[in-house]
């Protein structure tokens, strides 16, 4: 064996923590995509958080963020291969969860007054899992409209409905 091979053993007998092999895959990716990025983990209240700070975020985020989307979902399976875990995978960059759920939010209201103004159904545009439940809490804390999903993925949307009374 030579020396090359010897390393390469070495490792994959290292045990990486989560954090450190979420680390990682941002390191690759960010790598692979040619930014110049900053990566900052963090782990609290069962969510495991990867920060990336990166001057052309726009491609490592994607259109509509479906490469942020597929990136966590990637990372989830990466950083827990033995199944589900408890803990749960964010993958965030310059900010842009922040972002999106202040726009979803805004949608939510959006729909909630015309779902009580005209007292029918309104449709959202569909959405991934993730920004259905954002949607689903914020409506549930506000009161007076119920939601629910409709359709099978990717297609899968909320529906806002006025509350009967």
């Amino acid at each position: 064996m030579n020396d090359q091979e010897q390393h390469a053993g070495d490792a994959g007998d290292e045990e990486l923590s989560p954090a450190e092999a979420l680390e990682d895959l941002l390191e690759e990716v960010t790598d692979g995509l040619g930014l110049d990025a900053s990566i900052e983990i963090d782990e609290r209240d069962g969510v495991l958080t990867g920060r990336v700070e990166a001057s052309d975020a726009g491609l490592f985020i994607g259109r509509h963020g479906q490469t942020i989307d597929a990136v966590q979902h990637l990372a989830q399976r990466i950083v827990f291969p033995e199944g589900p875990s408890p803990v749960r995978v964010v993958i965030d960059a310059n900010g842009y969860r922040e972002r999106r759920a202040e726009t979803l939010r805004g949608e939510a209201d959006d729909a909630a007054d015309d779902a009580l103004g005209s007292g029918k159904p309104v449709e959202l545009a569909p959405m991934p899992a993730a920004e259905r439940r954002i949607v689903h809490e914020y409506l549930r804390e506000r009161g007076g409209v119920e939601t629910h999903s409709e359709g099978d993925e990717p297609e899968r949307h909320l529906v806002v409905s006025p509350l009967p009374g």
